[in-house]
């Protein structure tokens, strides 16, 4: 049982306002979710959200497995467990910015720069944030040697209501090849 709020009002309340002359989707920033994501990482770790965790502790093996810790009119976090083998497809967050932190194991992105697919590694305790417009595929990474499960929190501002999905053409552009409403994140895994 939680002793206290994680992502309490007071806590979002201290985000800047932005800017009229800055058009963002929230009031949320990165700088923000990241904070909250690391926060949510923290809160997982000292077992505030046990009640949420898979049965007995054992995390799928098969599938990608997603809980959402908090919900609100300008922010969803989510507790994400990845498995070997599977990605989550090129996409994009729709009108969403977003952030993350890995909890446990190592996850590897892939993200649209333009001009091909660069790619990073994300190991426990690494963050990331993610602008709109942000094109990215993450899978957990390959031969990551861990004892549990790999693990990451993210946050999204406002909450996702859709994700585009895009493949590299042969001329090393990028073709959206389908939009799909949703409010779980990042997709079902291919």
């Amino acid at each position: 049982m939680l002793s206290t709020p994680v992502f309490s009002a007071s806590a979002l309340s201290a985000a800047p306002s932005v800017s009229p002359q800055l058009t963002l989707p929230t009031r949320l920033r990165p700088h923000d979710l990241l904070r909250i994501t690391d926060q949510g990482a923290a809160d997982v770790l000292e077992g505030r959200f046990d009640q949420l965790l898979p049965d007995g502790g054992l995390w799928p093996t098969e599938e990608r497995w997603a809980r959402r810790l908090h919900s609100d009119d300008d922010l969803d976090v989510w507790l994400i467990s990845w498995v070997p083998d599977r990605s989550t497809e090129l996409h994009d967050h729709a009108g969403s910015l977003g952030a993350l932190t890995v909890l446990s194991g190592s996850l590897v992105e892939y993200r649209w720069a333009g001009d091909g697919l660069k790619r990073r590694r994300l190991d426990a305790g690494d963050q990331a944030s993610f602008p709109l417009g942000w094109v990215h595929d993450v899978m957990r990474a390959p031969a990551s040697i861990t004892t549990g499960p790999t693990l990451s929190v993210h946050a999204y501002s406002p909450p996702l209501t859709a994700m585009s999905y895009y493949e590299v053409t042969d001329k090393s552009a990028l073709r959206r090849t389908r939009t799909e409403l949703t409010d779980e994140p990042e997709g079902p895994s291919k």
